[in-house]
């Protein structure tokens, strides 16, 4: 997998290719569901595979803290789309240089001049350029003179429904993280690097993992009953704090990770976590003796949901649930909008 940031590293070796264009927030099985499409082509035109992104996404470049929490950060985002198959991915910094480029201009430079693409899988509402005047049909005329091909992304059905990043945030908002896992079609995660902090979990007998969050809007935000992947393969169960730590104050946010039965150093560590139910949204407290008992009450609570779990043989969301009743639409005409725009 190649990684390419901006038009300017773009090198004569990049040309030639199937492409698409989105911000495949979460890569979920819509987003898988074009990868396939893209792959299929890609074997028969003997072509590389390039998926190109904006950093920021473009909603969080209009909208900044109002625009609709992330799902995956870049990281995240690039691995996934090497393991379904991608061969590079352009990222493409969305700025008021790119913003402001005509529809037109996006695809000479972008499409022909810089990626040689030869075949383009884009939703058919998607829309770019200047005041979003490019569009489907744009991208058709122009492709048949410039020597690609463009086809419309198939829309991915769950029970009936449409996959949309839009419809992951809503399972997640409402702790529904079996659902999401099957939207996904894997858990759910958080992640980053511990870091030292304060250390004023200790000070209260609750020492804590603490990985800083990037500083946009979250996904999660509360205390929840989670799983923590461990180096080295393990699990630990636990408790963990999203957000923004009122009693105690914070500059960011900071995932917070309270591991059960576990006094190891983890400090410089990836660590990755999985929210299997939410216990309560963010508290500010009188203070730290009142944030102590709110503390124990909820490992409590975790403690208590990871033992009915385990006494009803349900299983936690540590893999994707199999799927029902899903079908995958190439036909436009089935009446659904496709992916691109919300994802």
């Amino acid at each position: 997998m190649q990684v390419i940031r901006g038009l300017h590293n773009l090198r004569d070796e990049h040309h030639g290719c199937v492409a698409t264009i989105g911000n495949f927030d979460g890569v979920h099985r819509g987003h898988q569901a074009i990868l396939d499409q893209l792959l299929e082509r890609a074997r028969s035109l003997s072509l590389p595979v390039t998926v190109v992104v904006f950093e920021p996404q473009p909603r969080e470049f209009f909208a900044g803290d109002q625009a609709p929490p992330r799902l995956t950060r870049l990281r995240d985002k690039v691995r996934l789309l090497a393991e379904l198959g991608a061969d590079r991915v352009l990222c493409l910094p969305f700025n008021d240089a790119l913003r402001s480029l005509t529809a037109r201009s996006f695809i000479e430079r972008v499409l022909v001049q810089g990626l040689g693409v030869r075949h383009l899988v884009v939703g058919d509402d998607f829309r770019f350029g200047c005041d979003r005047r490019g569009d489907f049909e744009l991208l058709q005329a122009v492709g048949t003179g410039s020597g690609f091909d463009v086809e419309h992304t198939r829309t991915f059905l769950l029970d009936g429904e449409r996959v949309s990043s839009t419809r992951v945030r809503t399972m997640l908002a409402c702790g529904n993280f079996d659902q999401a896992a099957r939207m996904l079609g894997r858990p759910y995660r958080l992640g980053g690097r511990v870091v030292r902090d304060r250390q004023l979990g200790r000070t209260i007998g609750v020492p804590t993992a603490n990985l800083p969050q990037p500083p946009h809007p979250l996904a999660l935000q509360g205390v929840y009953a989670v799983k923590a992947e461990l180096p080295g393969g393990h699990h630990a169960e636990g408790v963990a704090n999203i957000g923004w730590r009122p009693t105690v104050g914070s500059l960011r946010p900071v995932l917070e990770v309270h591991l059960f039965d576990f006094d190891e150093d983890l400090y410089g560590q990836r660590l990755t976590v999985l929210p299997c139910a939410k216990l309560r949204g963010e508290m500010k407290f009188d203070g730290l003796e009142a944030l102590k008992a709110q503390i124990g009450a909820d490992q409590a609570r975790a403690r208590r949901f990871f033992a009915e779990t385990a006494a009803t043989g349900d299983s936690l969301p540590l893999a994707s649930a199999p799927l029902a009743r899903e079908a995958v639409f190439s036909d436009s005409s089935a009446g659904l909008p496709a992916d691109h725009d919300d994802g």
